[in-house]
């Protein structure tokens, strides 16, 4: 079994902005998202990580650093980047709903098959690479505590799935800017949720 603590990175200055969707969009922390990634530093100190993840964008990066206080031992790993949003990057929703009602409209009845801003990931591509993530995780990590540093989109993707909600669903699962999720993920046991957005 391993125990994983599973954060979205803190927040930016597109997360302030009336929520533009940041996507592969590689922005930094704010300087609110810099306290959250601190307060949550403190609030991990009851764990001892054997290993820390982050997706290789530079806010999931920094928050895991800080967050872990171990900022030499942060790994990279691109599977756990955010979804690519295609067209949908770096605008708010109302503006792209507004543009193209029918790629939204898609997107949210089938996110699996449908890739997101047109030109984007099909959520069963997201689910493939988070997959092979977390299936590696458990072969390497079995008894150990990981630190895993994502984004908005692909956690709530793989925490409906890991559910066995349908992936339409995926957007009552909230993830706020640096905030736990603490799971657990076993070979013969599967998946626990143990707290969501604490």
């Amino acid at each position: 079994m391993v125990t994983i603590c599973l954060l979205r990175h803190g927040e930016t200055a597109y997360n302030a902005d009336g929520n533009k969707y940041c996507g592969r969009t590689d922005v930094p922390l704010n300087d609110s998202g810099l306290l959250q990634a601190g307060r949550m530093n403190k609030v991990l100190q009851d764990y001892h990580f054997d290993h820390v993840y982050s997706s290789p964008l530079q806010r999931a990066v920094r928050t895991a650093e800080i967050a872990s206080g171990r900022p030499q031992e942060v790994t990279p790993d691109a599977r756990l980047i955010e979804v690519d949003f295609g067209l949908w990057e770096g605008q708010r929703a109302h503006d792209f709903i507004h543009d193209d009602p029918e790629a939204w409209a898609n997107w949210l009845a089938d996110p699996t098959s449908f890739p997101a801003g047109r030109t984007g990931e099909r959520g069963q591509q997201v689910l493939d690479r988070l997959d092979s993530f977390y299936t590696e995780l458990v072969a390497k990590h079995d008894g150990q505590t990981i630190l895993v540093v994502a984004h908005n989109g692909v956690n709530r993707l793989f925490l409906a799935h890991q559910l066995g909600m349908p992936l339409k669903n995926y957007r009552m699962l909230v993830q706020e800017n640096s905030a736990l999720t603490l799971i657990t993920l076993d070979t013969h046991k599967g998946f626990n949720l143990l707290k969501l957005n604490a």
